[in-house]
């Protein structure tokens, strides 16, 4: 990247958004190279109605990796300039309290964001003032790709055929080694006033157990999935008790790591990185990249059906059902396991997560904005595009979407994908003296195997909230009903 012709004794305002490290962060490279006073920003915004908004668990990781940005800054001689507010609003009185004639910002893209960023980008430049934001957060710039018609991707195949055709990701570049510092006075919140963090009760304590928030985290992450989870990930991703998944989700969700550093790291891992299983991770996060494809097109890809026949759908008001999904007490062993994983930790595997969300949607006929608000809410990777684009997908009305006919049998996935029952027993303790025999469908097991493991059905784990084979009828019934309507 060019060094940029600035005034040097102005500085240049930075500001982070989803965007928190210093590697591959396009925008304080820039600033860097300019030569100028350098401003750190973080700006927690207030949302609008209407606007789709990460819940406890996203911000619980915001706090804490924003704790690690600060430090990272603080290294380098750069304070972070903590602020709350309407974005807008903040970087008015940030430039006007600093003299700050540039601000450089990386680009976002879920719908808010790209309305504020770009009203803000004219109110500045209508000033005379330098405004220049950057890509990183994606592969692609989902406004350049377009079909051969000028249209936009509705089936991902395609999409990544077109995106793949491209020229592959530039290399991953450095934190600046130096930044010069603005001298200046700004006010700045202390974090904790940010309020991210749960008090009464402090329901994170399997959050602080399972992950490292920030840039430094995400880095070791991915190192430790190519040393030791890459070789055998196209098979065993499927199976929640193995450790065969990257667990990056979070880290780029939060803009920690992006997916060009992926590439490129998979590129130098060795042979594998053009075999089977780093193709299939590949695949993985070009997914994410057809998500926020989808998004940019269907800003209201949280709230409508992508496809509108499914408007007439007759979704099930039930909340007994739906809090017994909620809590993992469903009765079926495998979706337990996952929405209590979700619970403890503000993950779940990937596999679970699709029987976890085809259980609400079709054995229990719940309208899947309400499964996506729960997951927005429990997950430390909530994220505004694959967040509803997966649950439209799961649900069969999303673009490319799996068809609605096809029901997880939750005991036969378990059976096949958990065969030893050794992630249900982590995450249902109270079953985990049942035989493997039993532990995907405990009320088939005779009394006396009850007995002996110490299962009472309907008192220490409940009985199923539905039979399978009666809602799967209910659910196909329900949808041919629909199709003669539309």
């Amino acid at each position: 990247m060019k060094p940029t012709t600035l005034d040097s004794e102005h500085p240049v305002l930075v500001l982070f958004r989803n965007d928190r490290r210093l590697a591959d962060n396009a925008a304080l490279d820039a600033a860097a190279r300019s030569g100028k006073p350098v401003i750190a920003a973080f700006v927690l915004e207030e949302a609008a109605s209407g606007d789709w908004q990460p819940g406890g668990a996203w911000r619980w990781w915001l706090h804490y990796s924003l704790a690690a940005l600060e430090k990272a800054l603080a290294d380098l001689g750069v304070r972070l300039v903590l602020r709350r507010g309407a974005m807008r609003e903040v970087v008015d009185a940030l430039v006007r309290e600093s003299g700050a004639d540039t601000v450089f910002w990386n680009r976002r893209y879920d719908p808010a964001g790209i309305a504020v960023d770009t009203r803000m980008k004219a109110d500045l430049r209508d000033r005379g003032m330098v405004v220049q934001s950057f890509s990183g957060h994606l592969l692609h710039e989902p406004s350049r790709l377009a079909t051969s018609t000028g249209g936009y991707y509705k089936v991902y195949s395609p999409f990544w055929k077109a995106l793949m055709a491209g020229p592959e990701p530039g290399d991953a570049f450095d934190a600046p080694q130096v930044l010069t510092p603005f001298q200046g006075s700004l006010d700045s919140m202390p974090l904790a006033a940010f309020g991210l963090l749960p008090q009464k009760p402090d329901w994170a304590g399997g959050l602080r157990e399972t992950w490292t928030p920030g840039e430094a985290g995400a880095h070791e992450r991915l190192a430790d999935f190519l040393s030791d989870a890459l070789n055998g990930y196209a098979e065993g991703r499927d199976y929640p008790a193995k450790d065969a998944t990257s667990l990056l989700s979070p880290y780029l969700a939060h803009g920690e790591i992006t997916p060009a550093r992926i590439f490129a790291a998979l590129r130098s891992s060795g042979d594998d990185a053009i075999g089977a299983d780093a193709m299939k991770f590949r695949k993985e996060v070009g997914w994410r990249e057809f998500c926020y494809h989808l998004l940019f097109h269907n800003p209201d890809l949280d709230k409508k059906n992508f496809q509108p026949s499914f408007d007439a759908f007759p979704w099930h008001e039930d909340d007994a059902s739906l809090r017994a999904w909620q809590r993992g007490m469903t009765g079926y062993p495998l979706v337990d396991a996952g929405m209590r994983e979700l619970w403890q930790t503000g993950y779940m595997q990937n596999r679970v997560r699709m029987i976890a969300a085809s259980f609400l949607t079709k054995h229990l006929l719940i309208d899947w904005r309400t499964g996506e608000r729960w997951f927005r809410d429990t997950l430390v990777d909530a994220d505004p595009a694959s967040n509803p684009g997966n649950w439209q997908w799961v649900a069969g009305c999303g673009a490319d979407a799996a068809p609605f006919f096809r029901i997880f049998n939750p005991v036969l996935q378990g059976q096949k994908f958990d065969p030893d029952g050794t992630y249900v027993r982590a995450w249902v303790p109270e079953l985990a003296g049942l035989s493997t025999r039993y532990i995907h469908e405990p009320w088939s097991a005779p009394a006396a195997v009850l007995a002996q493991a110490g299962v009472k059905l309907g008192e220490t784990y409940p009985r199923p909230v539905v039979d399978h084979r009666l809602a799967r009828d209910r659910a196909l019934s329900a949808h041919a009903e629909t199709r003669s309507e539309s």
